[in-house]
């Protein structure tokens, strides 16, 4: 006699979950939800400030704090990269997609991305690089070593200053995402992507389960 299914368990949140399905591979891919929109910026023949967009990018060390950019060779950053040894990172709020995208678009081996995009080079405090004047937070970076992946050469720098828009504090004199604004970049549709509201607290809402 088959035993009669008992009533479909419902799980607590804002949707219902279900149970896993069935996946449907696409093959090795460059995919990960969400890339982040990075923009490095350096200086280049004559000191002229340059900048580019790096999806491929993220922290890869709390001590010392840093963070990898992956490079191609044949870009006008990989040269000032190799040459000059230092780094920003900057990161655009949604008001900007426009620029940032830019930076993505063109070369800095013949274009002034900074003249033709109207936004300011600032030169560090900290290192021999500029960073974008307009956008919100700023990573100072002094390259530590480099890895050899393929088309691309990662380029690993210690963080030696975060900067910080004062009006894009909290209360508590933390940086706020919600103020910040920052957006990612979908690499499978080619599409940006802005950030919805705080959905649980880290390090805290997973511990429900334990009870």
């Amino acid at each position: 006699m088959t035993e009669k299914p008992g009533p479909e368990k419902v799980y607590p949140g804002p949707a219902t979950k279900c149970s896993p399905m069935k996946k449907i591979s696409i093959g090795p891919r460059t995919l990960l939800y969400p890339h982040p929109d990075l923009i490095i910026g350096t200086y280049g023949p004559g000191g002229r400030p340059d900048a580019m967009v790096a999806a491929w990018g993220g922290i890869c060390s709390s001590q010392p704090p840093a963070v990898a950019v992956s490079v191609q060779k044949v870009r006008q950053t990989y040269e000032n990269l190799t040459s000059e040894r230092e780094f920003t990172v900057s990161i655009p709020s949604v008001d900007y997609v426009k620029e940032a995208d830019y930076f993505g678009i063109v070369s800095g081996r013949d274009t002034d991305k900074f003249a033709a995009t109207g936004l300011t080079p600032v030169k560090g405090d900290l290192v021999n690089a500029p960073y974008v004047g307009e956008f919100p937070v700023v990573l100072e970076c002094r390259l530590l070593q480099t890895v050899e992946i393929g088309v691309h050469t990662q380029f690993i720098g210690e963080i030696l200053d975060v900067k910080v828009d004062e009006s894009v504090l909290g209360p508590d004199g933390k940086p706020d995402i919600a103020k910040i604004r920052p957006f990612a970049y979908d690499s499978m549709r080619r599409e940006y992507y802005g950030f919805g509201g705080v959905i649980a607290k880290a390090f805290s809402v997973g511990k429900e389960i334990e009870k």
